[in-house]
């Protein structure tokens, strides 16, 4: 009998494979059964206390800790447990990239003063100071120092100054990572990230300025946590998560004991891991609890930790990470914050690696402001001849015999195609 129905299991899958029919699905929790295969948990690494993202559920008490972690819909295999009447992965990627492309028609991004590649000199040093500065802050913190704003400001003030000329210039900076750096690149670029995200929605300098500030030192409570955690190569166990999770109190802790903090820096930091749905902590805040630099903090820590490579995962492309916040705005952000964050930096951003219609690769120049969608780009490689062509700029705003003509079909990795981006800007 054991070795009939594994024989059935053995022809289902092979017919599911054969027929090319899809076996990753997208289903609400409700509907979730003990005896599925978790494929992808779907939230970020920080939301949930699991040691793998792919396992199979043998008990009751496992569905209720990914309730418990605010998961509301995940991924499962079909191939490798039960199955459940839902979208396929392919089918909710094709609705999500739908929706964005839809928005990004009628969003208007943010209109540049120079182009990026007359800022990118001087924003590669704004980068390189402000990871010396916040390194130099960070460890003084760890030795429990007191922190010295007047170290923080004018780094601040540069990096705002370099982002209102043109934003693109320094977060493409911000994608690069060592990962033996992270938590102090990661820093910088949240700080970055904070000051266009507020500049893009019109805030006044004074806002701008101190969301930087809290940017800057959000994590700063990560220097209480022991190394062996901080620094671990791979994924948590529950009771070092728990632990890893208190750098939040102690940011708040060290932030409130600092002379001149405002209260603005002090909320990006205490509620950047709080959830629109009330699934985040420590606070367990919900919706308009939350302080609106507060919401924009989950966003842009959330976008910038799944676009780096880390030791235990690979960063995502841009693209691809903007469409999994989008996908989790429906609970965990502020949708309308969401969407004003993809006017901000772009729906491919500066530095991204393209692949064009006509079978080229290209790197993103510069965003058009009135049609997100099609960035300007520069164009250096041909697929088809297998090789380097001149390098030729493409405005993809424009119809054919005006500069533009093509059009993006996907995202592309520098790392398989052993390109930096960066050289072409």
């Amino acid at each position: 009998m054991l070795l009939k129905s594994a024989t059935q299991a053995l022809l289902l899958q092979l017919s599911r494979f054969l027929s090319g029919s899809p076996m990753i699905k997208r289903i609400h929790i409700s509907d979730l059964r003990v005896g599925m295969f978790i494929h992808d948990l779907n939230c970020d690494w920080m939301s949930h206390p699991f040691l793998r993202s792919r396992f199979r559920l043998e008990n009751e008490a496992d569905i209720a800790k990914i309730q418990s972690a605010g998961i509301h819909e995940l991924y499962i295999d079909t191939s490798r447990g039960l199955d459940a009447d839902a979208p396929t992965a392919q089918e909710v990627k094709r609705q999500l990239e739908s929706e964005i492309l839809e928005i990004a028609t009628r969003e208007k991004g943010i209109e540049r003063r120079v182009d990026a590649r007359e800022e990118i000199g001087r924003a590669k040093q704004v980068h390189e100071e402000a990871h010396q500065i916040i390194r130099s802050v960070l460890h003084d913190a760890r030795l429990g120092r007191q922190v010295e704003l007047e170290n923080i400001t004018p780094s601040v003030e540069r990096m705002t100054h370099s982002i209102l000329r043109n934003n693109g210039a320094l977060l493409s900076l911000c994608r690069i990572k060592d990962k033996d750096d992270y938590t102090f690149l990661h820093s910088v670029s949240v700080g970055a990230l904070m000051v266009s995200f507020c500049n893009a929605l019109g805030m006044d300098k004074e806002t701008i300025h101190h969301a930087g500030i809290g940017g800057m030192l959000h994590d700063i409570g990560k220097m209480k946590v022991p190394d062996e955690i901080l620094n671990k190569p791979g994924r948590l166990t529950e009771n070092e998560f728990s632990v890893m999770k208190c750098h939040v109190v102690e940011s708040r802790r060290i932030l409130t004991a600092t002379s001149g903090i405002s209260q603005t820096a002090i909320d990006v930091a205490s509620q950047h891991h709080e959830r629109h749905d009330g699934s985040g902590y420590p606070e367990g805040l919900e919706g308009d609890e939350i302080s609106q630099l507060g919401q924009m903090a989950a966003i842009v820590d959330v976008y910038d930790a799944l676009t780096s490579d880390r030791c235990y995962h690979e960063g995502m492309p841009p693209t691809d990470a903007l469409r999994k916040i989008y996908e989790w705005s429906k609970f965990h952000f502020n949708p309308a914050l969401v969407q004003s964050f993809m006017r901000c930096i772009g729906i491919y951003p500066v530095g991204a690696l393209v692949r064009l219609e006509s079978g080229r690769l290209a790197v993103v120049v510069e965003q058009n402001a009135d049609k997100l969608a099609q960035p300007k780009v520069k164009v250096f490689f041909s697929l088809r001849g297998n090789g380097y062509i001149p390098p030729e700029i493409l405005d993809l705003a424009r119809p054919v015999g005006f500069g533009g003509g093509d059009r993006i079909v996907r995202h592309e990795s520098p790392e398989k195609w052993k390109i930096d981006p960066l050289r072409f800007l």
